[in-house]
């Protein structure tokens, strides 16, 4: 079964701290001027100059209604931070999840996000995942829904934590 739960306090025991601060920075968006909470922020209470720390290792996708795609939209990335840019080894912007997605299947990111829009909440999810290099890297990587209308999920913004670095040795086989 693939590693993910939508339990923040699960979350919260398990995850690093900059991935619980990014959750923490996105739930405290949710909150109105009379105290009441919504499910989502919108994409404009969020604050670029504010998430400075956060950046590098940013995602903003955007939900595109299209009845021919399945689920009946597309997920286009908006914004790819430098370490997610870095991580893949090109700049996936302007494309597809369904193109772009890194990871043991492209379904196990897709079913992230399906989770995050269908059920207007967040997911988290850590597990090692094949780099183009060839090697293994640990991740965590927290899903949050954005939302004009608090009911339809116009975006989606991700905040990965790549645990492995990418500055590993070479295998064996390639240093003989």
């Amino acid at each position: 079964m693939y590693p993910r739960t939508t339990d923040m306090e699960e979350m919260a025991r398990r995850c690093f701290p900059d991935t619980l601060g990014f959750y923490r920075y996105w739930d405290s968006k949710r909150a109105l001027p009379d105290g009441q909470s919504r499910r989502m922020p919108r994409r404009q209470d969020i604050d670029a100059l504010e998430m400075k720390r956060w950046l590098p290792h940013l995602q903003l996708i955007d939900v595109i209604p299209d009845e021919t795609a399945p689920h009946g939209r597309r997920l286009v990335y908006r914004l790819v931070g430098d370490t997610e840019i870095e991580l893949r080894g090109y700049n996936p912007t302007g494309r597809t999840v369904d193109e772009c997605a890194i990871g043991k299947e492209t379904s196990d990111a897709t079913g992230n996000y399906n989770l995050v829009i269908d059920g207007r909440q967040p997911v988290y999810d850590w597990s090692k995942i094949a780099h183009p290099r060839g090697f293994l890297i640990s991740q965590e990587c927290v899903l949050l829904p954005l939302s004009d209308d608090d009911d339809t999920v116009t975006h989606v913004i991700t905040y990965g934590k790549v645990i492995t670095s990418l500055d590993q040795p070479p295998p064996l086989r390639d240093i003989l």
